[in-house]
């Protein structure tokens, strides 16, 4: 049993095709007539197989793409409507699948322990300051008080002068000394 509704005017967007054709109509001779002439069918059957407007009109126009494609070959079938039906089908169920394996995924990795660094309240405050500050003050405090690293291994991590890595330390230190001072 087929059951479509016909167009209304109310029913009707603008951009939209609005010609609907009988189920198994022949494409015709070019592919506009065909878009044209099938466009609403399809968006129809792809709501009911994913339930979602907007998804369907996404994925009926992926498979227009690919009629646009292969229209040559097409449209000497007897049925082309039949292979974008096809086309349309397996997107939709390909698309379902792809969200079930994302939830499925979404779950294991909401199950997993993050990481805990133990890391207290007050020092957590003392590294959004640390954040804070201009990058490379930022990453060479964090070298320095995170990794422990002395400034030579800093200089080679950066790729920056031993020198650099003490101005940088002198500034950021400086920095948050009358930053910490400020909130006391």
């Amino acid at each position: 049993m087929t059951i479509r509704r016909s167009p209304t005017t109310s029913d009707q967007s603008v951009g939209q095709p609005t010609a609907v054709a009988p189920l198994n109509d022949p494409a015709g001779s070019d592919f506009d007539t065909f878009y044209r002439a099938h466009y609403r069918t399809l968006v129809g059957l792809g709501i009911v197989l994913c339930g979602d407007k907007g998804v369907a009109e996404e994925l009926v126009q992926e498979a227009f793409v690919k009629v646009h494609d292969n229209w040559n070959r097409l449209s000497s079938y007897d049925d082309p409507l039949a292979w974008t039906r096809r086309v349309l089908a397996n997107s939709a169920t390909s698309r379902g699948r792809r969200r079930t394996t994302e939830a499925k995924l979404l779950v294991r990795l909401r199950s997993r322990p993050s990481p805990d660094l133990d890391i207290p309240v007050s020092d957590r405050e003392m590294w959004d300051l640390v954040r804070a500050l201009p990058r490379r003050q930022a990453q060479v405090l964090a070298l320095r008080y995170w990794d422990d690293l002395a400034n030579e291994e800093i200089a080679r991590v950066l790729e920056i002068g031993t020198e650099s890595v003490k101005t940088h330390l002198t500034r950021g230190r400086s920095t948050l000394r009358t930053q910490l001072e400020g909130q006391a």
